[in-house]
C-alpha cells in the first residue's frame, strides 16, 4: 500500500506540473475527456477527477468514448464503470472500423486513417457538447516516440505538444499526462484493476514504426536510464540559436523569434505550488 501511495502521489504531482507549466486548465473550463478503455485514458480521468477536487479553480468534466464498432467490442464496460464513478459521459457510435478495413489493404498500417477519422469525430463532438478543451491520455513515452518518429521518418524536430490549438481554430487539445512515464501508468493501472478494453484494430500490428521506437527507448532505458530522463528534459530545453530553423531564430540580429507567454490560470489565482495542488491544500477563491 505504501508503494501505491508513492506511485499515486508521483502521478498526481507530474500531472499537476504539466497543468501548471502549460496552463492546460482555466476557470470554468468544460473538459471533454477522451476515454478509449485503455490504461492511459483511465489514468487520465483519475488524475483530472483529483484535480477537479483540489484545484484552486472550478472546471467540469465529461467523458466521451468513441465506439468504432470493432468486432466483439464490450459495449457495457465503460458505461458501467463511468456510472459507478458518477461521471457524466457520452458514447459516440461511428463505424470507422468498416471504413478503415475497406480502404486500407491487408497488412498496411491503419493508424493514419483511423486517427484522422477519430479526430474529426471528437472535434465535432466537442463542439456539440460545448467543450472548451479536449483531454487526451498521451504520456511522456508517447512524446519521445513521436519525437523519434519525426526525427527519423518525418524530417522534423517535433513531438506531441502538451497543449495544441487545432488547425480548425476552435478546438484546444490538452495532454495532462505529458510528464507521466508509461511504466508508472502501467503499475497504477494494475493496482487500480481498471476494466481494460483492448484495441483489435491497430493493436495487432507489430511492425508499426512507433513500436520500433518504443522498443528502442526500452532498450536505452534498460542500459542507461539517465538517457531517457535527459531526452525528456531536452523537450523543454530547446536552443533555437543552435539549430537551423530561421523561423525560430534571426541569425542576422542574433535574436530569438518568440511570442509573449500567456498568463497561467492556476498560478494567477493565488501563489501556489505544484505540491499544494497535488495534496489538495489550496482553497478556491470566493466568488
Amino acid at each position: 500500500m505504501h508503494e501505491f501511495t508513492k506511485l499515486e502521489k508521483r502521478l498526481k504531482r507530474d500531472t499537476a506540473r504539466a497543468v501548471t507549466d502549460f496552463n492546460l486548465i482555466e476557470a470554468n473550463d468544460h473538459i471533454m475527456v477522451c476515454l478509449s478503455g485503455g490504461k492511459d485514458s483511465y489514468t487520465l480521468l483519475d488524475m483530472l477527477l483529483h484535480l477537479q477536487r483540489v484545484a484552486p479553480i472550478s472546471f467540469s468534466l465529461v467523458a466521451v468514448n468513441l465506439d468504432q464498432k470493432q468486432p466483439d467490442f464490450p459495449e457495457q464496460v465503460l458505461p458501467n464503470y463511468l456510472s459507478s464513478l458518477g461521471v457524466e459521459f457520452h458514447i459516440i457510435e461511428e463505424d470507422t472500423f468498416s471504413i478503415v478495413k475497406d480502404r486500407i489493404p491487408e497488412g498496411q498500417t491503419t493508424c493514419g486513417l483511423c486517427s484522422r477519422l477519430r479526430r474529426g469525430i471528437l472535434y465535432r463532438t466537442a463542439d456539440e457538447l460545448g467543450a472548451t478543451k479536449i483531454a487526451l491520455g498521451h504520456h511522456a513515452d508517447d512524446l519521445l516516440e513521436t519525437l523519434l518518429l519525426n526525427l527519423f521518418h518525418g524530417g522534423s524536430l517535433k513531438t506531441m505538444p502538451a497543449k495544441l490549438h487545432a488547425d480548425n481554430g476552435k478546438n484546444i487539445v490538452i495532454r495532462p499526462l505529458a510528464y507521466c512515464r508509461e511504466s508508472m501508468i502501467e503499475q497504477y493501472t494494475e493496482a487500480k484493476n481498471y476494466p481494460i478494453i483492448p484495441c483489435n484494430l491497430c493493436g495487432s500490428q507489430p511492425n508499426l514504426q512507433r513500436q520500433s521506437m518504443k522498443q528502442m527507448l526500452q532498450l536505452w532505458e534498460s542500459t542507461n536510464p539517465s538517457r531517457i530522463a535527459s531526452m525528456l528534459t531536452a523537450l523543454g530545453n530547446v536552443k533555437p540559436s543552435h539549430l537551423l530553423d530561421t523561423s525560430l531564430f534571426d541569425f542576422d540580429t542574433n535574436q530569438r523569434i518568440a511570442a509573449n507567454p500567456t498568463p497561467n490560470a492556476f498560478s494567477t489565482v493565488q501563489s501556489i505550488s505544484v505540491d499544494q495542488i497535488t495534496m489538495g491544500s489550496v482553497n478556491r477563491p470566493t466568488q
